[in-house]
Order: C-alpha cells, then structure tokens, then sequence
C-alpha cells in the first residue's frame, strides 16, 4: 500500500517506568461526572452519562518530573482546567457488562480536559457542538500511563489540581457518579472500544480559568503528578 501523502505520526503516550508508548486510538471523555462539578455547571442529579470526543492527537504527553508546555489557543478568552482520571483501553469490545469492564482496561492516568469555555457556552446556547469548545490542538495533557498490572483499579483516591501553588480543585475519585466499570459499560453501548483508546472519566469542581505563564499541577493518588504551564 502507498500513501498518497506522506503518514501522520502516530499520537502516543509514555507508559511510566518504561520506554515503551502506548498507540492513541480515540479519546472519550465524560461530562458532568462529579456531583458537585455538574451542581457548578447548572445540573443536578445522576443524569444517564454522555460523552464527548477529542481528536487522539490532541494529546499533549509529559514525561514524569518535567513541565509540559500547552500554548494558549487561539480563539478563547476563557481557558478552564478540569483534572481528570483517565482510563487506557487494552481490550476491545462492544456492550461490554460492567462486571467484565475492568478485565478491558490497560492502565490508568493523570489527565487534563482543557476547554475554550466561553466557545463551549456559546455553542450550548445555540444547540451545536462542543468540537471547538474541547476538542483543539494540546487539550489534553497527559501524565505516564501506569500499567494496571502494577497499580490495580481505581475506586477511590484523592484527585486534586493547583495553579499557581493555590488549589484548585480537590476531590476523591470515589465521588465519580459513574465509575469506571459503569462508564465503559455505557460507552461501550454506543462505540466498539479498541485496544489504544483513551477516556477521560470526568473532573470534579473548581474548574476556572488560567491565562499564559500559569503553572498546573495535577495529582491522583498514586498515579504522580501531571504539570503544566500555559505558554
């Protein structure tokens, strides 16, 4: 087979401890899956989960102990923060049964849904898309994937974000309205997951803007830590 153009890259993430990548197929990520985050957007309630998407090459990968860079995009003046657990898939599937859910997941991950707020509003009000609102260039960073193998499941553990050295947001993940067996149930209803896919699981409250030279620091619970400056 040849190309007609020469082929793009393939979007990887450093897996912790290794040399090895992991291959991004697809990113998922869930809204409003923390209570009190859906209350601060405007929702009440365990609403049925939906999801939203990002381009896989939207992920910005930082190494452990270094500082990402993630430019300022364009087009915003509202840059918000959301900290989030993500979740690798290992193991396809379809309607996969949350009792069988876990046996599909690869590893898990510190991650940030970077989101142009005042687009995602505008495109609420009007009924469209969110696509410019989340899914840019660099809107998702991402710490080393940490196999499960070494880590084991995630049903609770702090998750927490500081900017500027002032918290941010601060949670438990045992707060997550649809846990990670639920969630990949639900998804997995409306897409065949594949071996490479991400998921972003939600973020818990406090998300608010930063503006180019601030400095994120993300952590879960044995996980690390994902930092990030906005150039």
């Amino acid at each position: 087979m040849q190309f007609a153009i020469p082929q793009p890259p393939v979007a990887t993430v450093p897996v912790a401890g290794s040399d090895a990548v992991f291959p991004v197929h697809r990113i998922y990520c869930v809204g409003r899956n923390y209570v009190e985050h859906a209350k601060e957007m405007g929702a009440t309630g365990r609403e049925a989960p939906f999801f939203f998407m990002k381009p896989a090459d939207a992920v910005l990968p930082v190494q452990h102990g270094a500082v990402g860079e993630m430019p300022y995009p364009p087009m915003t003046a509202d840059l918000h923060h959301e900290i989030e657990l993500v979740v690798a898939i290992g193991k396809g599937g379809k309607n996969i049964a949350a009792a069988d859910a876990l046996q599909h997941v690869w590893g898990y991950a510190v991650g940030l849904d970077m989101t142009r707020r005042d687009l995602q509003g505008e495109a609420k009000k009007l009924g469209r898309p969110w696509c410019t609102g989340k899914g840019f260039d660099f809107s998702a960073p991402i710490a080393p994937l940490h196999p499960v193998s070494e880590t084991g499941h995630y049903a609770k553990g702090e998750i927490k974000l500081d900017v500027n050295g002032a918290s941010r947001q601060k949670s438990d993940v045992e707060k997550l309205i649809w846990n990670v067996a639920e969630t990949i149930e639900h998804l997995s209803k409306y897409y065949e997951l594949r071996p490479g896919d991400l998921i972003f699981t939600g973020t818990p409250e406090g998300v608010a803007a930063v503006k180019q030279g601030d400095l994120l620091e993300g952590a879960i619970a044995g996980l690390g830590e994902l930092k990030v400056r906005v150039v």
